[in-house]
């Protein structure tokens, strides 16, 4: 069952805007390291970078984040 919810959860965090997923990145590298904010800032700009390419080529598609948000809700009632 947690297998199924981190497959959602990722599954929806692709679909947010960029900026969205930026600062979800940002946020998530921060609560598994203790990395300084430079590192940090590099990190969270090469996957900023590496996800606008997906968009870009049509690989992924956005998602309002507000509807992610209530999946995500809906999920873990």
């Amino acid at each position: 069952m947690a297998q199924r919810l981190e497959e959602d959860l990722e599954a929806q965090a692709l679909r947010l805007p960029e900026e969205s997923r930026a600062k979800l990145a940002k946020v998530l590298l921060l609560s598994l390291t203790e990395t300084d904010e430079e590192e940090t800032d590099r990190v969270w700009a090469e996957e900023a970078e590496r996800r606008y390419q997906e968009l870009r080529r049509g690989e992924v598609e956005g998602q309002d984040s507000d509807e992610v948000f209530r999946e995500a809700r809906a999920h873990l009632k």
